[in-house]
């Protein structure tokens, strides 16, 4: 099969697919159970797997979202169930936003729900970015909540009371995602509610009691979920770097090591 290099299209790109690249060679063994993340990085990942799949590596992957996929079984990699097997070896997904803790939020290609029964299965959770997603304090991202669409109006107004108890301002953006004039709908048929926190706090306790909420089915908030994180540079440099790590982000040394 001819290989077809991977395209990029400006310098965030060329990060990601840095990041994405020493992903693929740190973290994926032979026999490896792997989770496939969604959004631009893990599919810049998922590609380079496909590199090396068809090199002769032997894995099998759980996609996040019908796009990752879509996309995994054009490239060639063989998928499995969730339910099908034990436990993933590893979990390669990039986040929306990252502090120095790990605290991530996710969800802005609408993939939270899958992304995090998925993660919570695996026995490593690798998260992979460009340097940009590196933040000291959540919040400037929308917090992404996947709510069922009956009475999706009800379900907000809680959303909102609940962040109000919590002293975020009565006028916090709560709105429902759209696209095209149309409401997003996830690939499990419900909607996406964005909220404009700024800076986020009370984030542990957020995380649990708004999944609480009737109508609510996951929250964008993964706490406590990752293990290492990769973060690649536009000239192609990238490495792993332990939680948690410094800010500002210091970019690491020829060899790649993290700090």
């Amino acid at each position: 099969m001819t290989r077809r290099p991977i395209r990029t299209h400006d310098d965030q790109d060329r990060a990601k697919l840095a990041a994405g690249r020493y992903a693929a060679e740190k973290y994926c063994f032979e026999g490896a159970k792997l989770g496939l993340g969604s959004g631009t990085t893990s599919h810049y990942f998922v590609r380079a797997l496909a590199e090396k799949v068809h090199d002769g590596l032997d894995v099998v992957g759980v996609p996040t979202s019908k796009g990752t996929r879509d996309l995994a079984l054009e490239l060639g990699i063989t998928l499995v169930d969730l339910d099908d097997i034990d436990r993933l070896d590893v979990c390669i997904d990039g986040p929306d936003e990252v502090d120095p803790a790990g605290a991530m939020i996710k969800g802005g290609g609408a993939c939270l729900l899958w992304e995090k029964l998925v993660e919570r299965a695996t026995a490593k959770f690798v998260v992979v970015a460009d340097a940009t997603k590196a933040v000291g304090t959540l919040g400037a991202f929308p917090l992404p909540i996947e709510v069922v669409q009956f009475s999706w109006g009800t379900t907000a107004k809680a959303i909102r009371s609940l962040l109000v108890e919590h002293g975020y301002p009565e006028q916090v953006g709560v709105r429902r995602r759209e696209r095209d004039g149309a409401p997003v709908v996830t690939d499990n048929g419900n909607f996406i509610i964005d909220v404009q926190l700024d800076i986020a706090r009370d984030i542990e306790e957020l995380t649990v009691e708004l999944n609480c909420i009737p109508g609510v089915v996951e929250n964008g908030f993964f706490v406590g979920m990752a293990h290492e994180i990769v973060f690649g540079w536009p000239d192609g440099t990238a490495g792993a770097f332990s939680f948690p790590f410094a800010m500002p982000l210091q970019k690491p040394n020829a060899e790649g090591a993290g700090a």
